[in-house]
């Protein structure tokens, strides 16, 4: 679709260069019957030349490319006003054009809050140390976390103050639906807890943006359809503790030398099986951590979390089973992830996600 939106938009700029021509008589242009003078045949050449810029700023992801199509749009319309016995029917790719830009500062706009989100934290949340991880730090840590944290390579490298990962898969909302190809990122910070998530899917061949945002001990997560009209916006008590469960799933998979925390209290229920209780600030939540006899970690089940589109909040056990553990920039972690909400009527996985990338003590957002 992006190349085919790519030659849409360079023939129509080209086509364009039909105003130039008749104001400088090049040629004879049959299609144009009213006069165009030198100057606005030379807005006509300068409209050309934004739709081609547009397009190869378009098809490369550039994130400002909405504002020089929008612009380019608008100076287009003008002109085949100027022209509307001869130009008319130009109007109908300007308006697909437009409803593509529109789309595209949509996600601007979500992109800029994340973003903004980001960029305080690290101005507010980046002291931790990041000594090396060693074998007395996570002494008073269960037998079988410590275990993990040897597995997983955490033990010898820098403690985690932040992480940048990116994800790729495939979510759904109720189980007879396909999944919708997704890509995210998000950033986690530790010294004072937070997350912050992005997500870029499609559904039903329509674009969606997804954010959450989680600082101070509240949560938010909305979910825009066309990137502009909110499907799902979610906020409250509940969600604050949603969120608190994710980030603590984050610790234990993402970033397992977070899990020293003084916050995380442990209880052994047997060689394989710890619960994990996490208090950040006033809210409190627990999770079962399943481990095999390797050491890794292969699920992690919570009563604390709750299915929601904002409206309806439902309390479900939530499990998230991984495998296929990789090394990833120097740990040892699963790489693929199952998300399940345990409904008395059966397991609903609603998403499915694959590691792209983990960075780990950034100083900056990047890119």
């Amino acid at each position: 679709m992006r190349v085919i939106f790519l030659i849409f938009v360079t023939l129509h700029g080209l086509i364009h260069l039909l105003g130039f021509v008749k104001a400088f008589d090049l040629r004879e242009v049959k299609e144009l019957t009213l006069p165009i003078s030198k100057p606005i045949g030379i807005v006509w050449l300068i409209v050309t030349a934004l739709f081609l810029l547009y397009a190869i700023l378009y098809i490369l992801s550039f994130k400002y490319a909405w504002l020089i199509g929008l612009i380019t749009v608008i100076v287009s319309q003008i002109l085949i006003i100027y022209v509307w016995k001869d130009a008319k029917f130009g109007t109908i790719p300007n308006v697909i054009i437009l409803s593509v830009t529109l789309l595209s500062l949509g996600s601007y706009v979500m992109q800029s809050e994340f973003t903004s989100r980001v960029e305080k934290d690290f101005s507010e949340n980046n002291t931790l140390s990041t000594d090396i991880l060693t074998e007395s730090n996570i002494a008073h840590l269960p037998a079988i976390v410590q275990k993990y944290l040897n597995y997983t390579k955490s033990v010898g490298q820098p403690k985690i103050k932040n992480f940048r990962a990116e994800f790729v898969g495939g979510m759904r909302s109720k189980p007879n639906d396909k999944y919708m190809k997704i890509q995210s990122v998000q950033y986690n910070f530790y010294q004072k807890p937070s997350r912050y998530f992005y997500m870029t899917a499609s559904k039903m061949s329509l674009p969606a943006t997804g954010l959450h945002l989680y600082q101070s001990e509240t949560a938010t997560f909305e979910v825009r359809l066309l990137n502009w009209f909110k499907v799902v916006d979610a906020k409250g008590d509940k969600m604050n503790q949603a969120e608190t469960v994710t980030l603590l799933n984050d610790m234990c998979f993402i970033a397992p030398a977070t899990l020293i925390d003084s916050r995380i209290k442990w209880e052994v229920i047997n060689d394989t099986k710890v619960k994990a209780i996490f208090k950040n600030g006033s809210i409190s939540i627990s999770a079962i951590l399943y481990f095999n006899t390797t050491g890794e970690l292969v699920n992690f089940i919570s009563n604390d979390r709750y299915d929601t589109d904002g409206k309806r909040y439902s309390n479900y056990p939530w499990a998230t089973p991984v495998e296929n553990y990789q090394m990833i920039n120097g740990y040892l972690l699963p790489s693929k992830a199952k998300l399940i909400y345990q409904r008395p009527d059966g397991d609903f996985i609603y998403g499915e996600l694959e590691y792209k990338s983990i960075k780990y003590n950034l100083n900056s957002l990047e890119d």
